[in-house]
């Protein structure tokens, strides 16, 4: 299991971007959250395994189809044990 921070910059706010990348975590089997940015990028944590985090970060890179995606930067951060779901935070 590893757990990963992204920053997705571009159109990536008003285009339901934090809505689809829920949904597609939540299809996927992740745990952890998404959320707009005050700067207009969307920032997103997701854990799970190897296979599962690329396939999220792929989606990522491409958004929802309103959304026009410029830039996904990728960190490997600390685990979080005792989380359920994967939500968006407001």
């Amino acid at each position: 299991m590893k757990r990963f921070s992204l920053t997705i910059s571009g159109k990536v706010q008003g285009v339901f971007y934090r809505k689809s990348a829920a949904a597609e975590a939540q299809r996927i089997g992740l745990t952890g959250f998404v959320k707009n940015l005050p700067d207009g990028s969307v920032y997103a944590q997701a854990q799970g395994t190897d296979e599962q985090l690329e396939e999220f970060v792929n989606w990522c890179k491409r958004g929802p189809d309103r959304a026009r995606v410029e830039k996904v930067d990728v960190l490997e951060i600390e685990l979080i044990t005792d989380e359920k779901i994967f939500g968006i935070r407001y």
